[in-house]
């Protein structure tokens, strides 16, 4: 493995969410487990809306639950 492999597609968003948000990825995960069922748009509405996540950022996270959950 490369030492200098970086993140791709909504991964690489990552970094810059827990910088701006104060909180690990992981604790925004935990919150789209409550609103997994809803469509991907209304999840990333929620993190809006809720969370003032940016509009780039919560779709990146529900892009990326989605398709680790096989939800994609």
């Amino acid at each position: 493995m490369q030492a200098d492999a970086r993140a791709t597609g909504p991964a690489s968003y990552f970094p810059s969410i827990e910088k701006a948000y104060g909180k690990p990825v992981a604790h925004w995960f935990a919150l789209l487990e409550s609103v997994a069922a809803r469509p991907h748009m209304e999840q990333v509405a929620f993190l809006k809306a809720s969370h003032g996540l940016g509009h780039g950022h919560a779709n990146a996270l529900v892009a990326y639950q989605r398709t680790r959950a096989g939800r994609a």
